[in-house]
């Protein structure tokens, strides 16, 4: 009986701090969006020139530029000023009340020598990992900066493996002459006979208990370093400046608080291997503002750690907003995934142009993630050149690395479930897409709850849902090529499809399959101008449409 009593004491109390937890959190809002605090600097100046740096290209001036870095932060904080200048260095650590501002003329330019970077404890895709430091990194600071209007520029070349298919005939033969080694099919050029060992045994980077960072000097060259990596740090400011040719992800902010991410241009080949443009991961509190990118991976993804280490970790992305931004190439303009096991919530898009992405609004996960997506909003968005999906949800993304730990990837519903639910898109406009909207859950757990409204999609195939919940479209307009089906809707439910446009003469306006199919409602919607109405298959049933409206 005690026992009994301890138990819903304990289960009360539980439910008492969960409420007071609950008063707490804010309901945000495209009325009352987060609100991000910026960091503010003292005037003091620091001239790296009188630490004995030199703008040359020649001379490494590592330990000048941390020098006055540490100076600076030693004194209470101001600038650090790179004048004009070509200025090769190493990896540079900043501290906190340092605000590192860079000319419009000025290039930051690090070292091609890998021996520059030692191994370090790292992260990889939220796993502790063997990595070379950073050619730019922070951790538990505050009140940090990079200002200005100069160029970062990473190296990344020299770092990265690239396959023959991704270059042209001459850029080929010039990687060749540049030395490394190329793979037994002639295919893949690696940097270093060290790296393509360890990419063709597909050797793991990850820390675990009982392994030093000295046994991985084996493998160092394949190590690459994110450009910039910002860890566990509080009011971090990245503005004006260009960061490029990073060996891995251009930025990398990591469990950190207020972020402003403003005016940046950010640049990696179209052949960078995981050329990211952003990775935000668990950060709470951020602002991407007026950014443009050109990337050889995703250009603006939340993270926020993978399988059960990310729901250990347990912080979710939250809290931010990312507005007036530029994407041209890259794998995704906004993306959520495929590492989200920590949760990623209360996420604000708009006024965002993405040209020739190979994908629009990118949300993936799969089977063993766990994490949960939620209140994601997105509006005014224009799109153009799209490879592939201009909306894109996709829980079967499967891509096995040697860092990968196992997962439960039986169809049931536990801790590693992904659950990606509320969200609204509004006034979204692609022209050109291999496809308009696909949406494909997981049989024991739909993508769910998500309202899209007026938008207009000019691609080749319309749109395809797949273990869908509750999803509504209204005043959407696809104007496909593909008519046949217009819109395809496989063990669905919930799905509400009111005032659809679409391209007269279609083919077929629906074609609802699955047995698991129902409460389907299609209303003010004129299926007049379509050949065939409905089209069911699959064990799905007349009885799967419960409303229609229109002539």
């Amino acid at each position: 009986m005690k026992k009994r009593v301890s138990l819903l004491i304990a289960i009360s109390s539980a439910m008492f701090c969960n409420n007071i937890i609950a008063q707490k959190t804010t309901t945000y809002s495209w009325k009352n969006l987060p609100k991000i605090i910026q960091p503010t600097f003292a005037k003091d100046t620091f001239n790296v020139t009188k630490f004995g740096a030199k703008p040359d290209g020649i001379t490494l001036n590592t330990q000048a530029i941390n020098d006055a870095i540490i100076a600076c932060n030693k004194k209470g904080g101001g600038v650090v000023l790179v004048p004009n200048g070509m200025w090769l260095t190493g990896p540079i650590v900043l501290k906190s009340n340092v605000n590192l501002h860079i000319k419009k003329a000025a290039t930051l330019l690090f070292t091609e020598d890998k021996n520059q970077y030692p191994l370090v404890e790292g992260s990889y895709e939220g796993k502790s990992a063997a990595r070379n430091q950073s050619p730019i990194s922070a951790t538990n600071q505050e009140n940090i900066a990079i200002t200005g209007q100069g160029i970062i520029d990473g190296s990344g070349d020299v770092w990265r493996a690239v396959n023959k298919a991704q270059l042209t005939e001459s850029q080929w033969k010039e990687k060749i002459a540049s030395g490394g080694v190329l793979k037994a099919n002639g295919l893949t050029w690696y940097p270093s006979e060290q790296f393509m060992k360890a990419s063709v045994e597909n050797k793991s980077m990850l820390l675990k208990e009982g392994v030093s960072l000295q046994s991985f000097v084996d493998i160092k060259d394949f190590l690459r370093p994110n450009l910039l990596v910002i860890t566990k740090c509080k009011k971090v400011l990245l503005e004006g400046v260009t960061f490029q040719n990073s060996p891995a992800w251009c930025l990398h902010p990591l469990m950190s608080e207020n972020l402003t991410l403003r005016n940046l241009t950010i640049k990696n080949p179209e052949y960078a291997h995981n050329g990211d443009g952003m990775d935000i991961e668990s950060c709470k509190n951020f602002l991407v503002d007026g950014c443009t990118i050109d990337v050889g991976d995703d250009a603006i993804c939340i993270k926020s750690g993978k399988d059960e280490e990310g729901r250990k970790r347990g912080m979710p992305t939250e809290n931010g907003i990312i507005r007036n931004c530029i994407v041209y190439n890259g794998h995704g303009g906004f993306v959520v995934g495929s590492e989200m096991s920590g949760g990623a919530r209360n996420i604000f898009v708009y006024d965002c142009t993405f040209a020739g992405t190979d994908k629009g609004l990118r949300f993936k996960s799969v089977r063993g993630r766990g994490g949960i997506v939620e209140n994601i909003y997105a509006k005014n968005i224009f799109m153009k050149d799209i490879a592939q999906e201009a909306i894109f949800f996709d829980m079967y993304y499967f891509v096995k690395f040697a860092t990968d730990s196992p997962r439960d990837e039986r169809p049931v519903v536990n801790e590693g479930t992904p659950i990606f639910r509320n969200m609204k898109f509004e006034n979204i406009v692609c022209k050109g897409a291999n496809k308009g909207i696909f949406v494909r859950g997981l049989s024991e757990m739909p993508i769910q709850n998500i309202q899209m409204s007026n938008i207009v999609l000019d691609t080749k195939i319309g749109a395809e849902f797949t273990d869908a919940s509750n999803i509504t479209l209204e005043k959407v307009t696809l104007i496909s090529e593909n008519t046949n089906p217009v819109i395809s809707v496989n063990n669905s439910n919930g799905l509400t499809f009111n005032t659809i446009q679409y391209k007269a003469n279609a083919a077929l306006l629906f074609a609802i399959a699955g047995e698991r199919s129902k409460a389907i409602q299609i209303l003010q919607t004129d299926s007049s101008k379509a050949q065939k109405q409905i089209e069911f298959t699959e064990g799905a049933t007349k009885e799967a449409i419960t409303a229609t409206t229109g002539k």
